[in-house]
């Protein structure tokens, strides 16, 4: 399929923490936006923000994604799609809290571009590195060859009891292969391609309406817990408590560039600026703001062990993706905040 470089772009989820920095780079890259949330409560924060761009931007209310036929209409008229509506928190009871609504509306989505995306040539789904690790013991590095299969078969084996984070990294595994399985039997009849970015924890400043530090979204609100309050963090969590991270605003312009590059067509990519250990995010937010503990200081970064990395080679040289450092998200988180009135606290 060609490259889409122009046009009008289908958002789901468009309120998410991630999907609003995915519309405010399309929008700036001189795409029309049409975004999708899932109740009218929802749309005066999006107008607002992107007012400057006029009537490139609409919203339109799409209330159970899971639904048969639920983007329909939303997909008329589109040239392409990048669909981020999918929950993501560690409070599920029953795994299918999750599980449904990751993978019936991804499903739900591909249905609707089916039959009624004329003009779709290509679709984009924000899957995550959750449905790429599986966890160790010893260090390893992952590709794009990756699946965590282990989240989804102690879902099966255990329901309720499976560990919480299981739960969400397997409805994303489950969402994932559900795209690829979609388009593997529809190949025939489809006018559109498939690409699927998968990033780690997701930091960064934040456009969504969020009227709190503590009602920040999961991984936004892990990173302040873990760096500012440092909640529950210990010395030896700081030293050795840690993952692989993305700025949200490198994986918005991911989405952009996984339209624009034609050679991204019916790939997955793992899209990622490296490792981390919380105290590296403390050493850098004690450099721009006041009120940070100091946390472990006999750390020492050349001596962390990192078990999860990601080859990202593929991302790099087929869709272009450089990354900003530790140091930039972490001031632009902090500066942020700082806007907002959440720190440094008030005495």
């Amino acid at each position: 399929m060609p490259s889409v470089t122009s046009g009008k772009i289908l958002v789901t989820g468009a309120n998410g923490y991630i999907a609003l920095w995915v519309v405010k780079s399309l929008l700036e890259k001189g795409f029309s936006v049409r975004g999708t949330v899932r109740s009218e409560a929802k749309v005066n924060h999006l107008k607002e923000t992107f007012k400057s761009f006029g009537d490139k931007f609409e919203v339109v209310v799409v209330e159970d994604i899971t639904k048969d036929g639920a983007f329909d209409e939303a997909v008329k008229g589109i040239d392409a799609i990048e669909h981020t509506a999918s929950p993501f928190h560690f409070n599920a009871v029953d795994p299918q809290e999750l599980i449904v609504p990751a993978v019936g509306g991804t499903v739900s989505v591909l249905q609707s571009a089916l039959k009624y995306g004329t003009d779709v040539k290509r679709v984009i789904v924000l899957s995550s590195c959750a449905a790429v690790l599986e966890p160790l013991t010893t260090p390893k590095t992952f590709n794009e060859e990756n699946w965590n299969n282990l989240s989804i078969q102690e879902v099966e084996e255990k329901g309720k009891d499976a560990l919480n984070s299981n739960k969400y990294r397997a409805s994303k595994t489950l969402a994932e292969k559900a795209a690829w399985k979609f388009v593997d039997e529809h190949k025939g009849e489809l006018k559109w391609d498939l690409v699927t970015l998968n990033p780690p924890f997701v930091f960064g400043p934040t456009l969504h309406e969020v009227g709190s530090a503590s009602s920040l979204n999961t991984s936004a609100l892990d990173w302040y817990e873990s760096v500012l309050e440092q909640t529950g963090k210990d010395d030896n969590a700081l030293a050795t408590g840690g993952s692989c991270y993305i700025d949200v605003r490198d994986l918005a312009l991911a989405h952009v560039y996984a339209l624009e590059k034609e050679a991204a067509a019916g790939n997955r990519f793992i899209i990622s600026a490296g490792t981390f250990k919380w105290q590296d995010f403390v050493n850098a937010a004690r450099k721009y703001t006041t009120g940070v503990s100091a946390g472990n200081q006999s750390y020492k970064p050349e001596d962390a062990v990192h078990l999860i990395k990601y080859d990202t080679s593929k991302a790099e040289k087929v869709l272009g993706m450089t990354y900003v450092s530790l140091e930039e998200t972490t001031k632009a988180i902090l500066d942020d905040f700082k806007e907002k009135g959440w720190w440094p606290k008030k005495d």
